[in-house]
């Protein structure tokens, strides 16, 4: 029986991984709202994009593995969709039904561009204060520059002055980041830089898998706020959108309250400090009790336009996660798991929505940020709109206690033909 156990811990652990098939198209493009192509800068309208990567992991075979490094890499990476497609062939598949979808997403060139400082800095005692070596802090800004020019370029050659950052989760390879963030980007209608923060998960399958790519997120935190912060440094960069699955979810959201107490110790409001855009969590592996301790208490919300949380409380995985720590996970809460009033108490002030998905099939129900048609639908109107669930433009249902439903076909039928700029006018107008 014990051996029967492992075997299905194992299974259902190693199922965080993300394949690296195209995704079924959104729901939301066979409704008669059209791929927004016409908007798509003219450098980006390839089958073969440019992804942007700063990872924390070790080189290994022409790409980087799940060990440590105490230096960041910033590099950019090809990612082809399907084998010999055109960019008028993939609008074609963006928009047909699911038998012309691509067959894969793979990665077939990555260049390292910047390799940054190691950290932590040598330090010198001086009345009474530790500080940096003066010359390894020159050569750090000297490296950070370099990568706010590449973003900086890609900017002015596209006009879209956002972001849009992923960070994957457990068991994830480098390649896995890059393919699923290049899915997420291509249908939300490549309107911000992709950058796919990848940290050094992948260190097996299991428990021992799970508790040890857990550590290697706890690692990657100071990384993850070195990252940022050299994002909203930059005068080029309007606002950060970011997309974070299972325990992704905690190596951002760590580094993210770390730099909300900065800009507070410093007197600026952490929206404005961090440029922070819509915040998306989907399946997130969080203990409910420390989110509430550690995020909710201190208004972590306040940097966010909104915080859109995906759950499934079917999800195999987060399962088999609570029973390791012994903890709710906030990617499979039910309704009895809310404190009453919490939830609308958390949509009307803190303006965070915990969205249900319903009859998620295939795997064990964890990766369908990417490849659920209305999962994918959502997610693209929430960039795309910047809309709150219920409108016109998300026109989620609610069940009696306050949580959104997600149901298989949404939003079929049910969503204006509308152009994107009036649907951005429609947006503001309801919020």
């Amino acid at each position: 029986m014990r051996q029967l156990i492992l075997l299905s811990f194992c299974l259902l652990l190693g199922a965080c991984a993300v394949g690296i098939g195209l995704a079924p198209p959104p729901n939301l493009y066979r409704t008669g709202v059209n791929y927004p192509d016409d908007l798509v800068p003219e450098v980006w309208r390839t089958a073969e994009p440019k992804i942007f990567y700063m990872t924390d992991r070790v080189p290994e075979n022409e790409s980087y593995g799940a060990a440590r490094s105490g230096s960041m890499a910033f590099g950019v990476a090809t990612v082809k969709f399907g084998k010999d497609l055109d960019w008028g062939e993939l609008l074609m598949r963006t928009r047909a039904d699911s038998d012309q979808n691509i067959s894969s997403l793979w990665v077939p060139q990555i260049e390292e561009i910047v390799r940054f400082e190691a950290t932590p800095f040598p330090v010198r005692r001086a009345n009474g204060q530790l500080k940096p070596l003066k010359e390894v802090v020159d050569v750090y800004d000297a490296q950070t520059r370099q990568f706010q020019k590449v973003i900086s370029d890609e900017i002015a050659q596209t006009g879209n002055r956002s972001v849009l950052l992923y960070v994957h989760g457990f068991n994830n390879d480098f390649e896995d980041s890059l393919t699923t963030l290049a899915n997420m980007w291509h249908f939300a209608g490549r309107e911000s830089v992709p950058i796919s923060f990848t940290w050094p998960a992948g260190n097996g399958v299991g428990p021992l898998g799970y508790f040890r790519d857990r550590d290697a997120g706890v690692f990657s935190v100071h990384h993850t706020k070195e990252f940022l912060r050299m994002l909203a440094d930059m005068p080029q960069v309007d606002s950060i959108d970011i997309i974070a699955h299972s325990r992704g979810t905690d190596v951002v959201t760590t580094a993210l309250r770390e730099l909300m107490i900065e800009a507070r110790g410093a007197g600026v409001h952490p929206k404005l400090a961090l440029k922070t855009g819509t915040l998306i969590m989907a399946a997130p592996d969080l203990d409910v009790e420390i989110v509430r301790q550690r995020l909710q208490a201190e208004r972590f919300s306040e940097a966010f336009e909104q915080i859109n949380m995906y759950i499934n409380p079917n999800d195999g995985a987060l399962r088999l996660s609570a029973y390791l720590t012994r903890s709710t996970r906030l990617g499979a809460l039910n309704n009895e798991d809310f404190r009453e009033g919490e939830l609308q108490l958390l949509r009307k002030e803190a303006l965070v929505h915990f969205i249900r998905v319903e009859e998620v099939r295939g795997g064990f129900g964890h990766a369908y940020f990417r490849d659920n048609p209305a999962v994918l639908s959502d997610v693209v109107l929430a960039l795309r709109t910047r809309a709150f669930p219920g409108g016109t433009l998300r026109p989620l249902d609610q069940d009696g206690d306050g949580v959104w439903v997600l149901h298989p076909n949404y939003p079929l039928e049910r969503l204006p033909d509308l152009s994107i700029l009036e649907a951005r006018a429609a947006a503001r107008d309801e919020r």
